[in-house]
């Protein structure tokens, strides 16, 4: 069974709304998009309970994706709102759609798996230690989204030509 609530039409506040949410023991909750601080505050704190949540963020990689979720609080939270995603956040996916060979669309994937050594360095701000940490341990999960990129291309689905505009890391990308 799937309940949903609408801003402005269920419900006047975003956090009033998640915590509503929680009185009927869902399995999962999704957030549409966690566009400012009341949003993202309130899934991490949702997160916290235990709850699976889901949501999307506009970003290019993962890395932007936790520095964008921390930057987004005070910077007198930054170190508080690192702890609190670590605690709550299990993996980040990112996605970027790129043209197939011949005709349509495939997804790249950028998966990061929270473990010990991740929230290390989430917590000290060493966020842009991230992709080096991937490649280094790709063999429990992490794949990086110039991996990514590269499968496809070994795999024929999409140009080299293409992947380079996708890449994070045109110099290092083969």
């Amino acid at each position: 069974m799937i309940a949903q609530r609408e801003l402005g039409e269920d419900t006047n506040s975003f956090h009033i709304a998640l915590i509503r949410a929680l009185r009927h023991d869902p399995d999962v909750i999704v957030v549409g998009e966690m566009r400012d601080l009341d949003t993202i505050s309130a899934a991490i704190t949702v997160a916290e309970t235990g709850h699976l949540v889901m949501s999307t963020l506009h970003t290019i990689d993962a890395v932007q994706t936790i520095d964008r979720m921390i930057d987004v609080f005070p910077p007198n939270q930054h170190l508080k709102s690192g702890y609190n995603i670590t605690g709550s956040a299990r993996n980040i996916i990112t996605n970027s759609f790129t043209p197939r060979c011949g005709k349509g669309m495939i997804a790249a994937f950028e998966i990061v798996l929270s473990n010990p050594s991740i929230r290390t360095l989430i917590r000290e701000g060493r966020t842009y230690e991230i992709p080096t940490y991937m490649r280094i341990h790709s063999e429990a999960g992490a794949q990086s989204l110039d991996d990514a990129l590269a499968n496809l291309v070994q795999s024929c689905q999409v140009t080299r030509e293409v992947a380079m505009q996708k890449t994070s890391d045109a110099e290092t990308s083969g």
